[in-house]
Formats: C-alpha cells, sequence, structure tokens
C-alpha cells in the first residue's frame, strides 16, 4: 500500500526544510527534498534525495543523515540546513506530523493570576488540547505577585531559601514540568506557554522539540533588534547573558499533547533573587560565570521597550506567522484549574513532594 507523506523542519535560526516522500513496503519511495535552504553546487539536491531512496521507513534521524553524507562529493555546501535535519523533515513526514500553520491558534492574554492557579492552568489547557476539546492554545501570563517556581523534580529545600522567601513575601509553587527553579515578579516577567498537540512535535526528539518550539520567539526577538538563540537545553540566550527558560511536559491523554512554557527577564532585581534562591556554584560552574547576577540580561535593557509593547510585539510576530485569534479560557476550565489549584499546587504535599 503506497500512501503520500509530507513533512517540514524549520532549522532553528536556519531555513526550512520540506520533504515529500511515499511509503511503500516499509521502505522511502519517490523521496523529493526541497526548502528556502541553500546548496552548492545545485545537483547535490539530487544527490540527497537518491541517498534517501529506499531507505527503511523506520530509520532514524541520524541514520537518514549518514546515508545522505556517505553519499555527497567532497567540497557539498550545505547553507542553512544540515543532513540530519532532512532526516528530520523526512521522520516528520514518515510519522504524518502538523505544521504550525495547518492548525487554529487560540491566543490568551488574561488579567493577572495567583501563582497556584497558573500551574492548574498550564494543566488544564493543555489536557483539553490533548483531548481535542481546546485548539492549540498560546496563553502569555500575568502575575498577581512575586513568585518563585519550581521544577517538578527539584528539592524544595536545596532551591529555595526559606527565609528569604518569607522576607520578601514569595510564594514558592511546584509545577508538573521539570526544569530549574525561575523567580518571577510582576512587572518583571514575562511568562507564556504553548499548549499543542503531540502532532506537532511528530518525528522530534525531546532536546529537538525544545528548539522546534522556541524557534518562533528567536524570529520575535529578531524583529526587535534582539539576536538571540536557543542554547541546550532549554535556554534562551543572546551575547548578553540568558534571557529565558523553558520546560516541557508531555500529556498521554487522549491524542496527547505537549506543554512548552517559557520564563523571560524584562527586568529583574538580583539581589533579591540571590536571597531567596539557593544557586550554588555547582550550578554556575557550566555557565561561564561564577556569580548568579551575570546569568540573566533583561529584555528592558536589551530592547529599550516598555513590557506591554514586547509581549504585543511577540503576539504580533507569532499572528504573523502562524494566524491566531483572541480567546479566552472558558468558565469549565477555570473551574477547573481552581478546584486543581486548591486540591493539588497549593498544598504542602504537591509543593515539598520532592523536600
Amino acid at each position: 500500500m503506497q500512501s503520500r507523506h509530507h513533512g517540514e523542519y524549520k532549522v532553528p535560526g536556519g531555513k526550512l526544510v520540506v520533504v515529500d516522500l511515499d511509503v511503500t513496503d516499509g521502505a522511502l519511495r519517490d523521496v523529493r527534498v526541497a526548502g528556502d535552504f541553500f546548496l552548492e553546487p545545485d545537483d547535490a539536491l539530487l544527490d540527497i534525495n537518491a541517498a534517501l531512496e529506499g531507505a527503511p521507513a523506520d530509520t532514524g534521524a541520524r541514520g537518514l543523515a549518514d546515508r545522505i553524507e556517505a553519499a555527497l562529493p567532497a567540497g557539498v555546501a550545505l547553507i542553512g540546513f544540515t543532513a540530519e535535519a532532512v532526516g528530520i523533515a523526512v521522520r516528520r513526514a514518515v510519522a504524518r506530523a502538523t505544521d504550525w500553520t495547518d492548525h487554529d491558534w487560540q491566543i490568551i492574554h488574561e488579567p493577572p493570576q495567583e501563582p497556584a492557579l497558573h500551574m492548574a492552568l498550564d494543566e488544564v489547557l493543555t489536557t483539553e488540547v490533548a483531548e481535542g476539546r481546546r485548539p492549540p492554545t498560546l496563553r502569555v501570563w500575568e502575575w498577581d505577585r512575586p513568585a518563585v517556581i519550581i521544577g517538578s523534580f527539584q528539592s524544595l529545600r536545596n532551591e529555595v531559601d526559606a527565609a528569604g522567601a518569607e522576607k520578601h513575601g514569595i510564594t514558592v509553587v511546584r509545577r508538573i514540568s521539570g526544569g530549574g527553579a525561575m523567580f518571577v515578579e510582576p512587572g518583571n516577567t514575562i511568562t507564556y506557554s504553548l499548549c499543542v498537540p503531540e502532532s506537532l512535535v511528530h518525528g522530534l526528539t525531546f532536546a529537538e522539540s525544545y528548539a522546534y518550539l522556541d524557534d518562533w520567539v528567536l524570529a520575535a526577538l529578531g524583529d526587535m533588534g534582539i539576536n538571540a538563540w536557543y542554547k541546550p537545553l532549554n535556554d534562551i540566550a543572546t551575547d548578553a547573558g540568558k534571557i529565558a527558560g523553558a520546560a516541557q511536559k508531555r500529556m498521554v491523554t487522549g491524542s496527547g499533547a505537549v506543554l512548552h512554557h517559557v520564563t523571560m527577564s524584562y527586568d529583574i532585581d538580583a539581589d533579591k533573587m540571590v536571597e531567596v534562591l539557593r544557586i550554588g556554584k555547582e550550578k554556575l560552574s557550566d555557565k561561564g560565570t561564577t556569580s548568579a547576577k551575570k546569568r540573566v540580561d533583561p529584555l528592558r535593557r536589551q530592547t529599550g521597550l516598555p513590557r506591554a509593547e514586547v509581549i504585543a510585539r511577540m503576539i504580533t510576530s507569532f499572528r504573523t506567522r502562524y494566524g491566531g485569534t483572541d480567546g479566552t479560557v472558558t468558565d469549565e476550565e477555570f473551574a477547573r484549574a481552581r478546584e486543581l489549584a486548591t486540591e493539588k499546587f497549593s498544598s504542602p504535599e504537591w509543593t515539598a513532594r520532592v523536600p
């Protein structure tokens, strides 16, 4: 049985790779690679197509890249893409991955909420996407108080200085995704969530999905004159330092969904942050700095724009690329989120589940 497949992969900071192919008797057939990349000489594209022809359909991206690299003559230049990027596009084609523009996006930007409710809204909205009751959603958060959000697997006592948190009136909550602790204050932080169907990241490894889901915001920052890039595994950085950190959670209910949320530093009270967070030397050792204050360089200084303007430009950039209509959290979603915020995310059992 033969079925035509189409896959796309935008290289983070690079070009778009598009692959169309058939899968016949478990093998790739009639493979056609295209995109807005650059390739010299031109006829090397025929070598790439030929290298993929007949490959087992379950070959991984690295294995496909090996076939391409072995087939290319010496001196071929791939500009804006790599052989592995082609392999990823093939994997996405075979898996019938969806693209950003295949979806009708909803964009939510509502008034400030308490930290526990934000944690609950992430879980509820992503579950709704997984169950097919909500379209893919970009939600921009507003905070009603300062907070520290620790990762799902972090030790509470190792990450948070309880005396410092109490001194500065900091609410501590634990999120459902992994990763590190985030220090946020209303007006100083830009936080957003992407709640997306699992099909959007078909064919990507966990690490690749971070870069893929961060790519739009790199472009949005570029539109504001900031040269930003994805720094594995989950940071967004500039020449001046880190400006954001991301985290993910996969939902296995329904058809599956991915929660990808990002906290960006618009401004920061670094002295307060180091009184509240226990940022140890071991954590800083691979960051090229000995001071937590030097790790983060706020967007306010880099853009010179008001926070509201940065957010507005980010949303405009997203909408220009992928579309999107303004939406709201429904009454039913809010009701479930409030219940979850009370029973789970405000409970000492959850917050201190890793003491």
